[in-house]
């Protein structure tokens, strides 16, 4: 295999053979394909784009770059669902236990956020005690006791698509279809998956900015999905403003155990029950009485337990982190609010420390904004577009400016 060969194949505009991808994929996780070469690699894909049959062969050959879930051949089905991200998009939080409720296997490998986009590991962190990264043995027990395991990836699973992935985050190679439909799909293949439904967001506040680019990645996913043999559902769904009332990582787990007893937003509680009921063995009426019954906290509950939290501690989040400075940003004007930029909000709880610039950011979990105005409010001047909660009143109020940047008041 001479590798710069294949990089020129690529930057042509040729499709590569199913043996190279896979030779090149080993070589790169091997050590043997230095990371320059991978990055001119990902920049030709990047331009040149892939055919089905490669997207396909790309996500094989990172899938058999390490170890996948082995299950009993009597065990549950196994579902998941993935979200491509978003701002306050807590819900695999609620939809891990309502799916696990369902009698169902749910081993959910999620991850960490990056830029604007928030992530459901650090959202549970902020769960006191919790603990995200789990040895394959331990994914397998929390599975077997509760139905659900809600961890990381490991060491061993796919570990070329974690090499990549950090390449491509500084090579500026991250919104390309093939390598985005690669990186989710061989992950979710190595859980193996009965089933699964890809939740594909497009808007200010998504990777995917125009309803036709995210049908395209769907397109993809499905395609892929289908060629590799697991059974998938793709809905595509707006991020034009933030899902729910809140961002911000222990305020959006606060907002996500309301969800789970029934009292949460009604934005939030529907895209749940769209999605659940995609992968589900019950209609969507049964689930959401599970919401409303008491039946999924009491399986999110359990799942914390399993994984090393404190279930007692869930009710009390608002005191464990509390920021300093609590801010009301108030509607400078009466009217319809018709716009709350899913962008903005996500820029204001990033500067504020929820988020993470590069993979290695530490996230602070108290701060963010809660008490999220709704578009199609009617407000009065002086009503409060959001809550925001900061460490310092500098913070908080450039916060508030980023905020109201994403602010329209008819």
């Amino acid at each position: 295999m001479h590798i710069p060969s294949l990089i020129e194949q690529k930057r042509n505009g040729h499709a590569l053979a199913d043996a190279d991808i896979r030779a090149l994929i080993e070589a790169f996780t091997r050590g043997d394909m230095p990371e320059y070469q991978m990055s001119a690699l990902a920049m030709a894909i990047y331009f040149r784009g892939m055919t089905p049959q490669e997207t396909a062969a790309l996500t094989q050959a990172m899938l058999e770059s390490g170890t996948r879930l082995t299950w009993p051949a009597d065990a549950p089905p196994r579902a998941d669902k993935h979200s491509t991200g978003g701002i306050g998009d807590k819900t695999s939080l609620i939809i891990a236990p309502l799916l696990a409720c369902d009698g169902l296997w749910v081993p959910m490998i999620s991850g960490r956020g990056l830029g604007i986009t928030g992530g459901t590991l650090d959202k549970l962190d902020s769960i006191p005690g919790f603990r995200t990264q789990l040895s394959e043995d331990e994914i397998h027990r929390c599975i077997r006791e509760t139905g659900c395991a809600l961890a990381g990836q490991t060491a061993t699973i796919c570990p070329a698509d974690k090499k990549l992935y950090a390449l491509r985050d500084v090579t500026a190679t991250v919104p390309s279809i093939p390598l985005i439909t690669a990186s989710i799909l061989s992950k979710k293949l190595a859980e193996g998956l009965d089933r699964l439904v890809l939740d594909v967001k497009h808007g200010t506040g998504a990777f995917m900015q125009t309803e036709a680019e995210a049908r395209a990645l769907a397109e993809s996913m499905q395609n892929t999905a289908a060629h590799l043999g697991l059974q998938t559902v793709v809905q595509l769904h707006a991020m034009s403003e933030p899902t729910g009332h809140a961002a911000g990582n222990a305020l959006e787990v606060i907002e996500a155990c309301e969800c789970l007893q029934g009292r949460g937003p009604a934005d939030l509680e529907d895209i749940c029950l769209e999605l659940a009921d995609a992968v589900s063995n019950s209609p969507r009426e049964a689930l959401r009485a599970r919401l409303h019954d008491g039946s999924a906290w009491a399986k999110f509950q359990q799942i914390v337990a399993a994984q090393g939290g404190r279930p007692e501690e869930l009710e009390n989040l608002s005191q464990i982190h509390r920021a300093e400075v609590l801010h009301e940003v108030k509607a400078p004007q009466s009217g319809l609010l018709t716009r709350m930029d899913a962008r903005q909000v996500g820029l204001a709880v990033l500067h504020l420390g929820a988020g993470r610039a590069k993979a290695t950011d530490p996230v602070d979990f108290a701060v963010g904004c809660d008490q999220l105005a709704k578009t199609g409010t009617q407000l009065r001047a002086g009503d409060v577009l959001a809550r925001i909660h900061a460490r310092t009143p500098a913070a908080a109020e450039e916060a508030a400016r980023t905020l109201l940047d994403g602010v329209v008041i008819a």
